[in-house]
């Protein structure tokens, strides 16, 4: 069951569709008792939410119309999330979500205490994003699929693979992923009797069908880890390493590209995820200090075959 703050939210969600729901059609949406969801039109009331409630045979819920959110709180971490997150979207890969995203942003910065709107204003500013180059996938799709995986409801669409022509699939939705900048859906194809991996961006018409289903075990430890399958996507490595320098002066080198966790005022630990060795390889040579590989043994004989090809480049020709 979710959570209660969670619970909350999706509850909020559905009122502000501004339609009138009955208690146990509402009750089933969130998957609680009639009990329960009596407490948490409680809670939303509490929280300054106006949700009207009638008694009787048409009796139900509704949010009074123009309710408004309440004052927004937030803490220094929590703007600051907010702000990473939102840019985050912005360069997601989906449509529209530029645009929408700094008029978001634009919005909830307005009710911010006028301390964070300045810090989050400077990280805005100063911030930049790689341009997203992957396939650019439709919001309305993304979303539709997304809410299919959470309702638990069969889903039918259009598909267009590579070299294929177009087919209509009918499935049980698992996750939506994204990866290597392209979104994918993790689904159960009805018509194929197995698991499948759809990108977004090929994949037209969702369309919710009304039949729930009983969620099937994924063959693999988890909806990305079956993408990654699917796709032949490789699996990153984590690359630990115990370097002999400050870790200010590692920092200086990685970045944010690794994980520094300073050991005393001469060492520290650098951790890194890739799904390629040549990069760890390639940044610990511009620290240009000494370092012992803790791990993966791949790295280790990765590490080993670049100093042998260095060592043959300066040998003197016979």
């Amino acid at each position: 069951m979710a959570s209660t703050s969670s619970r909350a939210l999706r509850l909020l969600s559905l009122l502000q569709t501004h339609r009138h729901w009955s208690g146990p059609e509402l009750a089933d949406r969130l998957g609680v008792s009639e009990r329960t969801l009596r407490r948490d039109v409680e809670r939303l009331r509490e929280l300054g939410y106006p949700v009207g409630a009638a008694r009787g045979t048409d009796g139900g819920y509704q949010l009074a119309p123009g309710a408004v959110l309440p004052p927004l709180l937030l803490d220094d971490e929590e703007a600051v999330a907010l702000a990473v997150g939102v840019g985050d979207a912005a360069q997601s890969g989906i449509a529209g979500m530029e645009e929408a995203s700094l008029r978001a942003l634009t919005k909830v910065v307005r009710v911010l205490p006028p301390r964070l709107r300045t810090r989050v204003d400077a990280l805005r500013a100063m911030t930049l994003s790689a341009v997203v180059s992957g396939p650019v996938v439709a919001a309305g799709v993304l979303t539709a699929v997304a809410q299919a995986c959470r309702d638990g409801e069969r889903l039918r669409f259009a598909y267009t693979a590579r070299g294929s022509a177009p087919t209509e699939r009918e499935v049980e939705p698992h996750r939506v992923v994204a990866l290597g900048g392209r979104w994918y859906l993790v689904a159960y194809d009805l018509g194929r009797h197995d698991w499948r991996s759809f990108r977004l961006d090929r994949l037209t018409e969702p369309t919710a069908i009304g039949t729930r289903f009983r969620p099937r075990l994924l063959p693999a430890e988890d909806a990305v880890a079956f993408v990654q399958a699917a796709s032949g996507a490789p699996a990153p490595y984590t690359v630990e390493v115990l370097v002999h320098a400050p870790s200010s002066r590692v920092r200086q080198v990685v970045g944010s590209w690794g994980t520094i966790e300073p050991l005393d005022q001469d060492n520290c630990r650098l951790t890194m995820t890739s799904t390629s060795l040549d990069w760890p390889t390639q940044a610990l040579g511009n620290v240009g200090a000494e370092f012992e590989v803790l791990g993966p043994p791949e790295f280790a004989a990765h590490v080993q075959e670049w100093g042998a090809r260095f060592i043959r480049a300066t040998r003197a020709p016979a």
